[in-house]
């Protein structure tokens, strides 16, 4: 077991670099994101937002590239701090402010083990013809990523470097299967208007899905030595997540397009989006049931960084929450999302449209006010790594906490959500769209700067 928690990773204590570990770095995020869970998202383009093959490819395809950036450069600091990402925010939200931060993260790392394990339990029912319930696989997919993350970083990294390679040869035969029943020709539904709020809301949820991992960037890369390379890691990471979620999201365009198309898939998509993904191999006979087995146990390989950030976020909470060793807080975090993925297995596509775009808002927010402290408050006065707990050293975090509250109003007026519409949002189209990123990044890079200004001026940290 992995001793170490949030605890600082000393210079001495940092590997040699080498080309097989900066490359690693790519292979990590690959592999923790050709996942089924990812794949699914793109089921919502057709499926929900009924969007034309077209225009969900091209969507998928800028989403994911734009909303990687964001991980990629909260990648940066593992290497330059030796501290876990929630750590390193105490250096720009303040020793108490980056608590709400590590709750919110806490949640999206949870919720994403179980969009997975829900997905996990459906593909492993319907490869078993019902005889397995949801419930079971859920079980059987929640232990197995319980069982690889309770070990730490060395295993996660080893589990990550060779899962990678059967689960993209799987993704290729699907490809292959699934392929000739895609349908290209598919269009958007609805009227100018509606089409461009519908695109609109598709765009801001796919760029979600990349960014949530920025919560948990630099948690994998703390043994890396403090003079690696930032542009280094950011491209290493920004390969490996864009690369991923683009394959992964467009394959799961393809599937979605052809629902309307074969009356197979459409009454699978009715059972779950696990029995779509199945009902791709179908002709493929045996070996198809095995494919769907291999994208199933695949899900693991997202769920197990997930569950790792997690438990060093518990720990990030206090004094007496670090006393507390890191694997018992990985099977808290674990059985929080078994209890939740058994009770939501039957909401999936609601937990996807309302879940990822409310994590979006806030990771949008929390980026925006890293990346102008950095740029223009830090950018030639450094940071202290060691003081990570000293809470004299540390920015008191007024100006973050109020601009990260402020924020919050883009959001409130701009996001599309089956309980909640903006009066922003809701002059979109017909029906709305999701203006929520922009407008809660466009509040909090206009109203952070002066704030901190003036914070520095009058506290002077």
């Amino acid at each position: 077991l992995e001793a170490r928690g949030i605890s600082r990773v000393q210079p001495h204590e940092r590997e040699a670099p080498t080309l097989a570990a900066m490359t690693q770095m790519a292979i990590m995020w690959y592999s923790a994101n050709i996942t089924l869970n990812n794949l699914a998202v793109g089921f919502l383009g057709p499926l929900l937002f009924e969007l034309g093959f077209l225009d969900s490819a091209l969507i998928v395809v800028f989403a994911c590239l734009v909303g990687s950036v964001g991980p990629a450069y909260m990648a940066i600091w593992g290497p330059q701090s030796g501290n876990r990402t929630m750590v390193v925010a105490r250096y720009f939200m303040g020793y108490w402010p980056a608590k709400l931060t590590t709750v919110l993260n806490i949640i999206i790392m949870v919720g994403y083990g179980t969009i997975s394990c829900i997905l996990g339990g459906q593909v492993l029912s319907a490869v078993s013809g019902g005889r397995t319930s949801v419930v079971v696989g859920i079980v059987i997919i929640a232990l197995i990523c319980w069982a690889i993350a309770v070990f730490g970083m060395k295993p996660f990294h080893v589990y990550e470097k060779y899962q990678a390679i059967p689960l993209t040869l799987v993704l290729f035969i699907l490809i292959g299967s699934a392929g000739p029943h895609f349908n290209p020709s598919l269009q958007s539904v609805g009227n100018t208007a509606t089409i461009a709020a519908n695109r609109l809301s598709f765009f801001s949820l796919q760029l979600s899905v990349p960014l949530s991992w920025a919560g948990a960037g630099s948690d994998f890369f703390v043994y890396y030595p403090e003079n690696t390379s930032k542009r280094m890691v950011f491209a290493m990471t920004y390969a490996g997540l864009s690369i991923s979620f683009v394959f992964v999201n467009l394959l799961g365009v393809g599937l979605a397009s052809g629902v309307s198309a074969n009356p197979g898939w459409d009454t699978a998509y009715h059972t779950s989006s696990g029995a779509l993904l199945l009902a791709g191999f179908d002709g493929l006979g045996g070996f198809g049931k095995f494919c769907g087995v291999m994208v199933a146990l695949g899900l693991c390989s997202n769920v197990v960084p997930s569950l790792y950030a997690a438990a060093l976020d518990f720990q990030v909470l206090g004094k007496v929450w670090k006393a507390i060793p890191r694997y018992f807080w990985t099977t808290v975090a674990a059985v929080i999302y078994l209890v939740c993925a058994v009770a939501g297995r039957d909401q999936l596509f609601l937990i996807f449209q309302n879940f990822l775009a409310l994590m979006g808002y806030w990771l949008v927010i929390f980026i925006t006010i890293v990346f102008e402290e950095h740029m223009i408050f830090r950018r030639n006065r450094g940071f202290d790594w060691g003081a990570y707990e000293d809470k004299k050293k540390l920015p008191i975090g007024i100006a973050a906490l109020i601009s990260f509250l402020v924020g919050w109003v883009g959001p409130i007026l701009g996001m599309y959500q089956v309980w909640w519409t903006g009066p922003v949002a809701s002059q979109v189209g017909d029906a709305g769209a999701d203006l929520g990123l922009w407008l809660g990044f466009a509040i909090t890079a206009v109203i952070f700067p002066p704030l901190r200004f003036v914070e520095l001026m009058r506290i002077g940290r």
